[in-house]
């Protein structure tokens, strides 16, 4: 059931996700892409109804920020989907927030140069590569984040409302 705080919440998370990579753009586009912005996809763990809204905050910011047309902005929504459904499945199977670091390194870089390949004329492999370098950051700061959060009181609280 959809509830006035859900949508809040999702509504300041994807606000949140567009700031952050409008702030970090010049490194969430490069070469090894550092997108920052991925480590909020670590929130899925404490927020699990927050996988349709992550994927919607990467489709809006490959709108506005990416330049690669349709098939980034779909792939970018695909992206957050998978990736943020992984979390929640693994929090459900009871595993720590520290497990979030795979999916936000592993399923961008595997899943992005698909795309990225033909579009950009670069060999897949090597793409993967540079992902996988590049999303260590934000992997590592979304599940130190997560566990930040869920040892406050008031936000454990508010994650188990939401149980």
């Amino acid at each position: 059931m959809i509830t006035t705080r859900k949508l809040t919440i999702s509504a300041m998370v994807v606000a949140l996700y567009i700031v952050v990579l409008y702030l970090t753009q010049s490194v969430s586009f490069g070469a090894y892409q550092i997108r920052i912005a991925t480590s909020l996809y670590a929130l899925a763990y404490a927020f699990p109804f927050l996988v349709i809204p992550m994927g919607i905050g990467n489709l809006i910011s490959n709108f506005l920020f990416g330049g690669l047309g349709i098939l980034d902005m779909v792939g970018g929504f695909g992206v957050g989907i998978l990736t943020t459904g992984i979390i929640v499945g693994m929090r459900k199977l009871g595993l720590s927030a520290w497990w979030a670091i795979l999916p936000i390194i592993f399923v961008p870089a595997l899943c992005v140069p698909l795309w990225l390949s033909p579009l950009l004329g670069l060999p897949y492999w090597p793409l993967v590569l540079n992902l996988i370098v590049g999303q260590t950051i934000p992997a590592v700061l979304g599940s130190v984040l997560v566990k930040a959060l869920i040892s406050r009181p008031s936000v454990a609280a508010l994650v188990g409302a939401f149980k």
